[in-house]
């Protein structure tokens, strides 16, 4: 008589798909629309922001073709305001600031062609840090905008817009 030994074939092929889907699920991009409360997270901002402060800075003009000339940095990333900011301070705080990094510089930002002058500056932030301004508005990017031209984070929740040459919001009515 040939006693029959049972196979862990089975339950090692399970394990691994359970470890195949676990590994797929983290690997999946965070939603691109946060919930209000995020985004009009109260104005206490962190000790540490997710942004590092670049030595040179310089903001240029790119034209989109769906929103026309538009404010992006160097790399060709696009900036937005935040209509909840004050002159010259953030009122982006905690969560917020994670989604929306500011652009932060060491030294003082400079202008491309086109760009206003004028217009360019900087505020401090509470932890000491720089952020870019431009017509006294500070300056961030959208975590979810992932390469060079990439807009995504327009009209969110009807307070971000890309910024136009002029220091204004684009398309917010």
């Amino acid at each position: 008589m040939i006693k029959r030994i049972p196979s862990k074939r089975p339950t090692v092929f399970i394990g691994i798909m359970i470890l195949a889907a676990l590994v797929l699920a983290a690997c999946q991009p965070a939603t691109t629309q946060l919930p209000a409360a995020t985004q009009n997270a109260a104005p206490v901002l962190s000790s540490s922001t997710t942004a590092a402060p670049q030595g040179e800075v310089t903001l240029n003009i790119a034209n989109d073709p769906k929103l026309g000339n538009i404010l992006v940095d160097g790399k060709g990333m696009t900036l937005y305001m935040f209509t909840k900011d004050e002159p010259n301070k953030s009122n982006c705080a905690g969560d917020c600031l994670t989604a929306w990094p500011p652009l932060l510089a060491v030294d003082n930002p400079s202008v491309g062609e086109g760009v206003d002058a004028s217009l360019l500056g900087t505020a401090a932030l509470p932890d000491g840090s720089k952020i870019v301004t431009y017509n006294k508005l500070p300056l961030y990017y959208w975590q979810a905008d992932t390469k060079p031209g990439d807009t995504t984070g327009q009209d969110v929740n009807k307070v971000w817009f890309v910024v136009s040459p002029d220091g204004k919001p684009v398309g917010m009515k």
